[in-house]
């Protein structure tokens, strides 16, 4: 079977085209220009590159669909006109699967915990928000209606080795690790009671996979692709302080003080949506439906992406 996959020498292609191939997969990936894989792998020779950008050509989803694929895993993929051209080009072709991806983002703030999959009333935050849970809701409907085969995978926060990590200020800079393994003191905004949702790029590949091999199970519906562990502000700093041998020093500031603190108005906002959407998933959908067992914890993550920025120099060791 043919599968084309957009972006697929991103961080969840890195994992999903080489599990692909070794199933016996003929696997095209779209990329816009040379783009090479986080980690290599020799499944990677087998790999036709077929060159595309869906934000310049206003026939990219025809010329998918021209390429006959069986299998469609659309990673890259922000807006919903996107996804409504891809059905369009889609709907009378060979393709038994079309596969979205979405964003743990499309959940926005949470009420009820365990958040879930299924919620179609999610209150996204921001327009990348807003147009993954309005594909989702499309897709929805054209399964419902027209039996377009459409699954619809919601990523938690992506991490790993090559990955930039949230870190324990839920944003992206390197500053609070490079502070803690100084063995300096961090401020936290409020209590350190916010939650992050970190997942290793392979096991969001994996669901990926999953659902495909779990085709029947899968169409029509919406996975969160999570590690099942979420962490507070406050668990992942001391958590990084015992990783890096140095005593705790964790406080705490209001949260208008804390940005004031951090200094940065871009870094301030980062923080700002992601603590917005703490939240704590369940698996429970996922196994059930997909036999979805993260390989990594969301802990065991976060230490491999850090060891990373050790190895490339983002951390200074004293």
């Amino acid at each position: 079977m043919k599968v084309i996959i957009t972006g697929g020498c991103g961080h969840i292609g890195t994992y999903l085209v080489p599990m692909l191939i070794d199933a016996g997969y003929d696997v095209i990936n779209i990329t816009r220009g040379i783009s090479r894989p986080y980690e290599y792998n020799p499944a990677w020779e087998k790999v036709r590159s077929v060159q595309l950008d869906r934000t310049k050509d206003f026939q990219f989803a025809e010329k998918i669909a021209k390429m006959n694929p069986d299998i469609v895993i659309d990673l890259i993929n922000f807006d919903v006109n996107d996804t409504k051209s891809m059905v369009s080009a889609l709907k009378n072709t060979r393709c038994c699967h079309y596969l979205f991806c979405s964003s743990c983002w499309a959940h926005g703030r949470a009420e009820v915990l365990p958040l879930n999959p299924d919620d179609l009333k999610k209150s996204p935050l921001d327009d990348y928000g807003r147009n993954k849970f309005a594909s989702e809701l499309y897709l929805k409907e054209m399964y419902r209606s027209e039996g377009f085969p459409a699954t619809i995978i919601m990523p938690g926060q992506i991490s790993g080795p090559g990955w930039t990590i949230m870190n324990p200020w839920a944003n992206k800079t390197p500053v609070p690790f490079q502070k803690i393994a100084d063995g300096e003191e961090i401020m936290l905004p409020n209590f350190g009671m916010e939650t992050l949702y970190h997942v290793h790029g392979y096991d969001v590949a994996q669901c990926f996979f999953k659902a495909i091999s779990h085709r029947n199970q899968a169409l029509g519906e919406s996975f969160d692709a999570v590690s099942g562990g979420s962490i507070t502000l406050y668990g992942y700093a001391k958590m990084m302080y015992e990783f890096f041998n140095k005593e705790p020093r964790i406080g705490f500031l209001p949260w208008e003080e804390w940005c004031k603190y951090v200094g940065d108005e871009k870094e301030c906002e980062d923080t700002y949506f992601h603590i917005t959407r703490s939240g704590f998933f369940s698996l429970e959908k996922e196994q059930k439906l997909l036999g979805y067992y993260p390989w990594y914890t969301n802990v065991e993550t976060i230490r491999i992406a850090v060891r990373s920025y050790i190895e490339r120099g983002l951390i200074r060791l004293s």
